[in-house]
C-alpha cells in the first residue's frame, strides 16, 4: 500500500473509532424552554463525545413515560411537585438529577388589561394536572381573587376554594391548549413554556406572575439507574454553565430565570 493510501485508510479508521466510541443521550422535551436549551448545548456536549438527541414533546405525560419504559434516557419539562405527583400517582420512580431553571407561572388574558376588572361569573381556565391547577389557584389568591381552604397546598383544586366573592367559573383543560382558548375565557393560568410557544411575553403580557422566588424549579429528570453515568453528568454539568446562564438571561428577558 502506497503513503497516500495508507493515510486514507488511517484516517477512515480514526472516524470510525470516534463514531464507535461516542456516547449518545436521548432526552424528551417540550419545545420552549427546554428543547431550545438542549439545542443550545448540544454542540458543546458534541466536543465532550456525547451525542445528544432531543425528542419534543407538547404533553406533560409522555415524556415521563419514555423514560420510566427506558424508551428515552431522560427528560426535561417540568418540576419537582409535578414529578413527585406523578410518581405517585403512576408507581414511577423516576429521579431529578439537576435543577436548571423556573419559569414564572403567570395568569394572561384578551379580555382584560387587570385582574380587578373581571365581572361577577368570569370565566377562569387552568391545568387540569394536579400540581399546576393547584399552582393556578394559589397565584389567583395572592392575587386576592379567591381565598383557599387552610390545609390547601400545590394540589388545590377549585374543590378546595373556600371564598369565591366574584364567583368566578373555572374551567379545568389540559395544559397545552390554554394558550388556544384564550379567546374563549376571561382568563387562563398558562404555564411558561407554553405562554412562550404562543408568542406571549410573560414579563409584559401577564396579569400577575410569580416572582423570582417560585419554588417551582424544572429539572433534569432520568431513572434511578442511569442519573449517575458519565452521559448524564456531563448534560446536567453542561445545562449549569455559565453559557448556558447567558443565554437563559438574553434570549428569555426574565421569563425565564436560571436556577443556579
Amino acid at each position: 500500500m502506497n503513503l497516500k493510501k495508507t493515510l486514507v485508510a488511517l484516517a477512515a479508521a480514526s472516524v470510525f473509532s470516534a463514531a464507535v466510541s461516542a456516547e449518545s443521550l436521548s432526552v424528551a422535551a417540550t419545545p420552549v424552554p427546554h428543547a431550545e436549551l438542549l439545542e443550545f448545548v448540544k454542540p458543546k456536549l458534541a466536543e465532550q463525545g456525547v451525542e445528544l438527541d432531543v425528542k419534543v414533546f407538547t404533553d406533560y405525560i409522555q415524556p415521563n413515560v419514555q423514560v420510566d419504559q427506558k424508551r428515552m434516557d431522560a427528560n426535561f419539562f417540568q418540576h419537582q411537585p409535578y414529578l413527585d405527583e406523578f410518581n405517585e400517582g403512576r408507581g414511577t420512580d423516576l429521579v431529578t438529577v439537576a435543577g436548571i431553571h423556573i419559569e414564572p407561572f403567570g395568569a394572561y388574558s384578551n379580555k382584560v388589561d387587570a385582574l380587578d376588572e373581571l365581572q361577577e361569573g368570569a370565566v377562569i381556565a387552568i391545568p387540569n394536572d394536579p400540581t399546576n391547577g393547584g399552582r393556578a389557584l394559589l397565584l389567583l389568591q395572592k392575587a386576592g381573587l379567591i381565598t383557599l381552604k387552610e390545609d390547601s397546598k400545590i394540589t388545590a383544586t377549585p374543590r378546595d376554594i373556600a371564598e369565591n366573592p366574584k364567583d368566578l367559573d373555572f374551567k379545568e383543560l389540559e395544559a397545552a391548549t390554554l394558550p388556544r382558548i384564550l379567546g374563549q375565557v376571561d382568563v387562563a393560568l398558562i404555564n411558561t413554556n407554553y405562554a412562550l410557544e404562543a408568542g406571549l411575553n410573560p414579563s409584559e403580557d401577564a396579569l400577575i406572575i410569580e416572582g423570582s422566588e417560585s419554588p417551582y424549579v424544572n429539572i433534569l429528570v432520568a431513572r434511578p439507574d442511569n442519573k449517575d453515568s458519565d452521559t448524564m453528568q456531563k448534560l446536567a454539568q453542561t445545562l449549569k454553565s455559565d453559557a448556558v446562564r447567558d443565554f437563559i438571561k438574553e434570549k428569555y428577558e426574565g421569563a425565564v430565570v436560571p436556577a443556579f
